[in-house]
């Protein structure tokens, strides 16, 4: 892209980032581990929004498990928010390669 078209829409620019912002806030994405038995739900902004938990893996004898469910949940919901935001926000960039999306 010509640096000074981009310069001539920076307004716009300003404005479809603020956009992007606002959506990536709604978006949400889960990721599981364990057969399901650990799900992890974030959003846009990466943070965790819900951990949802199978009682049959809470056990006070194997703390370490869980703690390693949760992690490996955890890491699947991030890479799922990562693409969902791609898909819904990616056309709206017009294939600029932006960090961390």
């Amino acid at each position: 892209m010509n640096p000074f078209e981009m310069l001539k829409n920076i307004g716009n620019i300003k404005g479809q980032l603020e956009e992007a912002q606002s959506k990536m806030a709604q978006i949400t994405a889960s990721g599981s581990s364990g057969g399901n038995m650990v799900r992890v739900t974030v959003n846009g902004k990466f943070e965790i929004v819900d951990i949802q938990l199978d009682p049959i893996c809470v056990d006070n004898r194997d703390v370490p498990m869980l703690q390693d469910l949760i992690k490996s949940a955890h890491h699947a919901a991030l890479e799922n928010v990562q693409t969902e935001i791609k898909n819904q926000l990616g056309p709206m960039f017009g294939g600029m390669n932006i960090p961390g999306m």
